[in-house]
């Protein structure tokens, strides 16, 4: 069989495929990429078993139709070095011999029978479908997924939580520490519905999303999901269990409201933190009329920091500590010019939300206090 594709749109497209593969496969077939020809069409498919992504590119030309697995490192080193250029790929169906030609040479290399490579199965028992703007849900996963939790004990804590209700449709993520809550007000669903996606298809879907208003067409039940774009399919296995109730750690009244410019607050942390402990991160946030105060210090290696900015807040006088690498993170996850920073008292959680939110959605962020000892 023969056909011929783009270079450049065949190695972009298994640049982000690469990403599922583990490089210990418990399959060895699981080292390949599955090539499957059908018209005018290529479909590629990556998978470690638990993973797995199926994208579809179009051919300039095709004599045939055919299936095969083509080792992945070897095709990705091959491909990458090429400038665009059309490739063409003859394939001896009964050797598995594969010839790739291209302007000023040729590749030769052996590819493997398609059988053993594991069948994908479609979701089908107890369905629940979402659609959802590619750009609204690559913001949302992008902005989620910093706040996952790493404890092996707790494994539902260590992915992105889906929870559609009659209201809205929620991601969150939370480590315990911190707490990430999109709510997305255009999307619900008259049957509450649930999943937990692990961190890794998280990522993999990060890398397949384009910024733009195509629809992707999220379905699942109680143990896999599939998200379908306009060229590619990522199917996962999701994790199980209960998620905790996320909206009961979002304190209700926070009165004292501050308002700051969301770079200058990242740049006064970024001088200050390097003078805080190194195992606490601590950064005291002291509040007063039109100004915030931050300070940190190592009695150990007796260092210390100061800056006060000029901030927008007219609430009572407060000292409160937070760690100062995970405002950080909560700060550059969000995209609006001014953050609004909603505190109670020292022991309380402080909330951090946009200024300006983006339409039909609503983002709240929440970091635990830590204590100050004065």
């Amino acid at each position: 069989m023969r056909f011929t594709i783009s270079s450049s749109l065949l190695n972009n497209r298994l640049q982000s495929l690469a990403k599922v593969i583990n490089n210990k496969n418990t399959l060895p077939i699981l080292d390949c990429f599955l090539f499957e020809v059908s018209g005018n069409e290529l479909s590629v498919t990556a998978s470690d078993s638990e993973n797995v992504i199926k994208s579809t590119l179009s051919l300039d030309e095709a004599d045939q139709n055919g299936v095969f697995a083509v080792p992945s490192r070897t095709l990705l080193d091959a491909v990458k070095e090429l400038p665009e250029q059309p490739l063409t790929f003859e394939i001896d169906t009964n050797s598995y011999s594969v010839q790739i030609i291209y302007q000023n040479g040729v590749y030769n290399f052996t590819a493997q029978n398609a059988n053993e490579y594991p069948k994908n199965t479609s979701i089908t028992d107890d369905v629940t479908v979402i659609t959802i703007p590619a750009a609204v849900l690559l913001d949302n996963v992008s902005r989620s997924i910093f706040a996952t939790g790493q404890d092996e004990l707790r494994p539902v804590m260590s992915g992105i939580y889906f929870d559609l209700t009659n209201e809205n449709l929620a991601i969150v993520a939370s480590d315990g520490h911190k707490l990430v809550r999109n709510q997305i007000l255009n999307i619900k669903n008259s049957t509450p519905a649930s999943f937990i996606l692990p961190k890794k298809p998280a990522m993999l879907l990060k890398g397949i999303l384009v910024k733009d208003d195509t629809e992707v067409i999220i379905k699942f039940n109680a143990r896999t999901a599939e998200f379908t774009t306009s060229n590619t399919v990522l199917t996962c296995r999701l994790i199980e269990g209960k998620y905790p109730n996320y909206n009961s750690v979002i304190p209700r009244n926070n009165p004292n409201k501050l308002t700051i410019d969301r770079k200058i607050l990242i740049g006064a942390l970024r001088r200050v933190l390097p003078f805080a402990s190194e195992s606490s991160q601590l950064v005291r946030f002291h509040l007063e009329s039109g100004k915030l105060r931050l300070s940190s210090e190592d009695v150990d290696f007796a260092t210390s920091a100061k800056e006060e900015i000029v901030c927008d807040y007219d609430s009572s006088i407060i000292s409160i500590g937070f760690k100062g690498s995970s405002m950080q993170e909560i700060l550059n996850n969000m995209e609006s010019e001014e953050v609004d920073i909603l505190l109670a008292d020292p022991s309380r959680a402080g909330i951090v939300i946009p200024t300006q939110q983006p339409e039909n959605q609503n983002i709240l962020m929440l970091i635990m206090p830590m204590l100050l000892n004065d």
